[in-house]
């Protein structure tokens, strides 16, 4: 027994799984697979756009089906970075308030990168 009175065991058993390690793991595979087909779709589509100019491509992007890609692209990569950088702050910052502050941090980050992506995707596929 220790000084709070609980064995080791009863203290082991209270840091069980928080129930989301699957989840969160699940969610890395999924935007994975999807960011390699979006990657390859853009990697496709940068090379056919080589020596476009800027007309050409916001014309490319004004295309519905092309939008969509990159929007996709876009909430896709941001989602799989911040569930990244998310599991780098759970194993090494230990601290909680920092781990807490930096994980917020991390949410505003992504939001408002992925947004200000989104914001420009729309602007050029609309021609503004």
């Amino acid at each position: 027994m220790i000084a709070t009175g609980r064995s080791d065991i009863s203290r082991i058993k209270a840091r069980g799984s928080a129930k989301s390690g699957a989840e969160h793991w699940w969610r890395q595979r999924v935007t994975a697979i999807a960011n390699l087909v979006l990657v390859i779709w853009f990697l496709v589509s940068a090379v056919s756009l080589s020596g476009a100019g800027y007309e050409e491509a916001r014309a490319w992007l004004g295309g519905q089906f092309n939008a969509t890609m990159m929007v996709l692209l876009v909430i896709s990569l941001f989602w799989h970075a911040r569930l990244g950088v998310q599991v780098v702050l759970e194993d090494y910052v230990h601290a909680r308030g920092l781990r807490l502050a930096a994980q917020v941090g991390l949410d505003f980050l992504a939001v408002a990168l992925a947004v200000s992506c989104l914001l420009a995707i729309l602007q050029v596929s609309l021609g503004s």
